[in-house]
């Protein structure tokens, strides 16, 4: 249960007691998916009384964002600097880390929100997408956690420095309990196909570009793989 609680406290803003010890979660980074149940969940919960689809899907998106103190949004701009930045190495990773944000980041965190958007409006059951969404995000982030070699000390370096090769295997197993969901077996796994997709790919330009992974990227995973699986279920 502190593994738990730890997750919580670090993927939310939950009033959840005094701050527990990170390394209890660190040991087990693989109950990512268990926040995204929990995110996923909550976002869902006004979706379900709010006739309006537009209404709802933007409601859905503002409690994402509060629900996990926009700190994974965050990390989506930081990246989406990095990724915009014209240079060598060195700057684009002082662009990523640079507490300001420019016109990149702005750029990608916009693009993510309105396709998150779009894909929540057209989706057969919004509340099923968010749950979706936000598990298969998180598995992503146990991925990235795992295998993303870091570039630089910080919170991605410390978490990987206790993840395991097996971890992501875990992560995915705990993703299995969306089946029961009513939700096509097809669309699902074309879900489960870009929660392995979204942060390999983000890990192979990463790697590229920065020489590694940092949280920040991490974080960029969980936005833009939620977007990804969410449109998957709303494509005809």
């Amino acid at each position: 249960m502190k593994s738990i609680t730890s997750l919580f406290q670090f993927t939310t803003i939950l009033p959840l007691g005094k701050s527990g010890n990170l390394e209890d979660f660190a040991r087990r980074s693989y109950l990512y998916p268990l926040s995204g149940y929990l995110i996923g969940g909550l976002a869902a919960i006004p979706v379900i009384f709010i006739e309006n689809q537009t209404i709802a899907a933007a409601a859905a998106i503002a409690l994402l964002l509060l629900l996990t103190g926009a700190h994974h949004f965050d990390g989506l701009l930081d990246f989406g600097d990095g990724l915009m930045a014209h240079g060598d190495r060195d700057k684009r990773i002082r662009a990523l880390t640079d507490r300001n944000i420019g016109a990149g980041g702005i750029a990608l965190g916009i693009s993510v929100i309105l396709l998150l958007f779009a894909g929540l409006q057209q989706a057969p059951s919004m509340a099923l997408a968010l749950i979706v969404g936000e598990t298969g995000a998180k598995f992503s982030m146990a991925f990235l956690t795992t295998y993303g070699k870091p570039f630089k000390p910080g919170i991605h370096s410390y978490l990987n420095g206790f993840s395991r090769p097996y971890f992501p295997m875990i992560a995915f197993l705990l993703c299995i309990p969306v089946v029961f969901l009513p939700v096509s077996l097809f669309r699902l796994s074309i879900a489960g196909l870009l929660m392995i997709i979204c942060p390999t790919t983000l890990m192979v330009i990463s790697e590229k570009l920065f020489g590694g992974v940092n949280g920040d990227i991490v974080g960029a995973s969980n936005e833009i793989c939620r977007a990804c699986i969410i449109l998957s279920l709303a494509i005809p």
